[in-house]
């Protein structure tokens, strides 16, 4: 089976624990312990939330200051606009950060959440029925 695995770098590992627990994540205590938490967003998607000092045991490069720069947007397919309005206002609700307001493409309605650490998420839902047709 493939899997994806998105790391992290965060500065408070609990409390950002809590934020991607409200977000509808599960934390998976096998591959979890005080330096990182492996967050499971379903049976193929994880990520793994790091310590900088765990982090920094990947790689050479500094780690990327994510509240003042953009290292990357994640995006979380759900299955109605309305668990997306509940993952960004749990997200919200935990501490997290909605930079922008909800994007409607017709077919896709789009939120984002940053985490404590300015990592961005987007949650979305498509409906492939009213994807214009050429």
């Amino acid at each position: 089976m493939k899997q994806v695995f998105i790391n992290l770098a965060v500065k408070d590992l609990e409390k950002s624990m809590g934020l991607y627990t409200k977000m509808g994540f599960t934390n998976n205590p096998q591959f979890s312990d005080d330096t990182a938490k492996c967050m499971v967003w379903s049976e193929s998607i994880f990520v793994m939330i790091m310590t900088h000092e765990k982090f920094k045991t990947f790689t050479n490069k500094p780690i990327a200051d994510t509240k003042n720069s953009i290292a990357g947007l994640f995006s979380l397919s759900v299955e109605s606009l309305d668990v997306v309005n509940e993952i960004v206002s749990n997200a919200i609700t935990a501490g997290g950060i909605e930079p922008s307001e909800m994007k409607d493409y017709g077919f896709m309605q789009q939120r984002s959440i940053e985490d404590f650490d300015g990592h961005t998420w987007e949650v979305f839902y498509m409906d492939m029925s009213k994807f214009p047709q050429q």
